[in-house]
């Protein structure tokens, strides 16, 4: 597991730091070799039995899902899937109660030295239920947690995050950012964005990574939860970046009218009801200038999947208290965007190697030669990730 570079990084000790390897590289296990055993069993046993049986293969991932149900493997994996991820968080548990006090003293000092950077908090802001009311991928407290002035909500899932991706992500955790944003700057060298924000930021991890790639520009990260955004101001402090915090709900921005020439999120849009997506579609054409660019990063729509690859993804819905994915991954991307007002010309989607993964040479390649959608590397924690995104330009 690699240790996460930034001042708010939670002191372990020896025995919590070998729990912590020991849960992510289970993790990296169940991800790749057990998901790589599943894959065969489907393709040698699962399949044929269900083309013997119906005349043709499964369809599509639900039919993919009913005909691995019963199958030992399948449910040993999945008992063992959620398992390693409960155990994420409970091993970032112990060191995150002793530091909640020393966390709170760093956020202070770094107020106090004048440190660049804001934060806007909204307490009349009405949190939505899908995110106060469902603890999404089995985290505790979920983003919100318990006291809208602590930063332990956003320590939590920092800390807890390092562990999930077992290295993908980076020190930092900005890998998607960083390989986004550079992509753009590399594909559109004309394209010089003014600003900048990141909708559902969290603790702003990859909102950071379009400072580093844009530094003149004016970036911004908007989300429900007051915790993570607490704690996102003090990490960016800690790592000299000067990132704008609002909160905010996505579904209806405080922006004015075209006031932003990116808007950009991560991971976000499958943690959203299929009637707050609409709106948060909307929301980014409105704010986005003439000749702006709106992108979203997430998993790869199972319209432009394999059955086996779509029922795979939709493991989350079913298992990792992610109610919201697999609606959202039955959408089609393109639909979306020009619902919310985009031309249909202007649609754009790609599939970006890690940069963190691949290193330069490849990830300089994909910028003349798009990859699959339909990999099962593409939006998956495995080794050699790629990252998928869609989105449109006004």
């Amino acid at each position: 597991m690699l240790e996460l570079q930034h001042d708010l990084r939670l002191a372990k000790t020896r025995d919590e730091r070998a729990r912590q390897n020991f849960v992510s590289g289970l993790r990296a296990y169940v991800l790749n070799d057990m998901a790589n055993g599943m894959r065969r069993i489907y393709e040698h046993e699962t399949r044929p039995t269900f083309e013997r049986e119906h005349g043709r293969p499964p369809s599509d991932g639900p039919e993919v899902h009913a005909a691995l149900l019963d199958n030992e493997y399948f449910r040993f994996y999945s008992s063992l899937r959620v398992t390693a991820q409960d155990l994420v968080w409970q091993s970032v548990l112990p060191a995150l109660e002793r530091e909640r006090d020393e966390l709170t003293r760093k956020s202070e000092d770094f107020e106090r030295s004048g440190a660049s950077g804001s934060l806007g908090l909204d307490p009349d802001l009405e949190v939505p239920r899908y995110v106060s009311a469902i603890d999404v991928h089995l985290m505790p407290g979920n983003y919100t947690g318990t006291a809208q002035d602590d930063l332990a909500s956003g320590a939590l899932y920092d800390n807890g995050l390092a562990v999930f991706s077992f290295g993908l992500m980076g020190r930092n955790l900005d890998d998607i950012g960083q390989s986004i944003s550079r992509f753009i700057r590399a594909r559109y060298p004309g394209f010089a964005p003014q600003r900048i924000v990141d909708l559902g930021c969290t603790i702003g991890h990859n909102t950071g990574a379009w400072k580093d790639t844009y530094p003149e520009a004016d970036v911004h990260g908007i989300d429900v939860a007051a915790p993570c955004l607490r704690y996102g101001l003090a990490r960016a402090r800690g790592q000299n970046r000067e990132l704008h915090f609002h909160q905010m709900n996505a579904e209806a921005l405080q922006f004015p009218d075209e006031s932003f020439d990116v808007v950009f999120s991560s991971m976000f849009l499958h943690e959203v009801p299929l009637k707050g997506i609409a709106r948060v579609m909307q929301e980014a054409y409105r704010v986005l200038r003439p000749g702006g660019l709106m992108l979203h990063m997430e998993l790869p729509p199972n319209s432009q999947l394999s059955a086996y690859d779509a029922f795979y993804l939709d493991w989350d819905s079913y298992y990792n208290n992610e109610p919201f994915y697999k609606p959202f991954r039955d959408q089609r991307p393109e639909e979306l965007c020009q619902l919310a007002g985009f031309s249909p010309d202007r649609y754009v989607q790609f599939v970006i190697p890690s940069i963190g993964w691949y290193g330069e040479e490849t990830f300089a390649r994909a910028l003349q030669a798009q990859a699959a959608v339909d990999s099962e590397k593409t939006g998956r924690l495995a080794d050699g990730v790629q990252w998928y995104c869609f989105g449109a330009w006004k």
